[in-house]
């Protein structure tokens, strides 16, 4: 395999890795099951600590 094919294969096949894996990410974090897990770790900074444990 020459580099020309190299970077050709490279540049066709990681644009398409990159969009498959840029739909999977945007899928994941709008899916609806995920809401309240990502709500609490939005609002984790602004909790006080009263529910750590202690």
């Amino acid at each position: 395999m020459s580099y020309e094919q190299a970077t050709h294969f490279a540049q066709t096949w990681g644009l398409g890795l990159l969009t498959v894996s840029f739909a999977i990410a945007v899928a994941y974090a709008l899916w609806p099951s995920n809401r309240e897990k990502f709500n609490q770790a939005a609002h984790a900074p602004l909790n006080d600590g009263d529910d750590d444990g202690r």
